[in-house]
């Protein structure tokens, strides 16, 4: 019944998914956390920043974004990030496309855990002498990230089926597999079947188990 799957190599290509994923995951929670920072920090300049990355990019197709980097980043400016071998490339600018898409969705996610956190801890920190940089990383992001940890979980879900993108600039993961055993075996259905269960057992799990986590370090108010 399942034939057709001679001759591919299944679990690679669901490999390159995750690694897709995780790099892209941590990108996006460095960037975003910064983007976040930026955007209730008290420098107008940095906050126009800010806000104007999140409103442009989330409003902007992640095909786009994938093409300019292979196209424009790539092609017209020859940006290789560090590789002189083209599947490596195409790998690390798919990331870098990943990051600036899912990042603006990070900080607003977080943004919104920080706006939980009671103004006067903010101002009993200041009080005590602490600069806005250490009242946020020492008391509004603890807290804020305990309590986005579940939007957090459906943007790395989302993150994941996102991955299936990179296939446009040729990055060997499960969505290019699929689209060559589609044109090359006469099982549609079952090809489909078999990408979808793959997908589901990466995210899940995923969502199980962040949302228990979401549960465990929930803040009590």
């Amino acid at each position: 019944m399942f034939d057709f799957l001679e001759g591919y190599n299944l679990w690679e290509a669901f490999w390159t998914t995750v690694q897709l994923t995780v790099l892209s995951a941590v990108g996006s929670l460095i960037w975003g956390t910064l983007l976040a920072a930026m955007r209730v920090g008290p420098v107008p300049l940095m906050r126009g920043f800010g806000t104007a990355y999140v409103n442009i990019v989330r409003n902007i197709p992640l095909t786009v974004i994938i093409l300019f980097t292979s196209l424009g980043l790539n092609q017209t400016f020859e940006v290789t990030l560090g590789s002189d071998m083209t599947d490596t490339t195409n790998f690390r600018l798919a990331v870098l496309g990943l990051i600036a898409y899912t990042s603006a969705f990070v900080c607003e996610a977080l943004r919104s855990g920080i706006n939980t956190v009671p103004v006067g801890q903010a101002e009993a920190a200041r009080a005590l002498g602490l600069n806005f940089t250490q009242v946020l990383t020492l008391v509004v992001l603890p807290q804020a990230f305990r309590s986005v940890v579940g939007p957090l979980a459906n943007v790395l879900i989302a993150l994941t089926k996102n991955t299936t993108v990179a296939a446009a600039i040729g990055v060997a993961e499960a969505a290019l597999l699929m689209k060559e055993m589609i044109e090359n075996e006469a099982q549609l259905v079952l090809i489909s079947a078999v990408f979808a269960f793959g997908f589901v057992c990466l995210t899940l799990p995923t969502g199980l188990i962040l949302g228990w986590v979401s549960k465990k370090v929930a803040v009590k108010r």
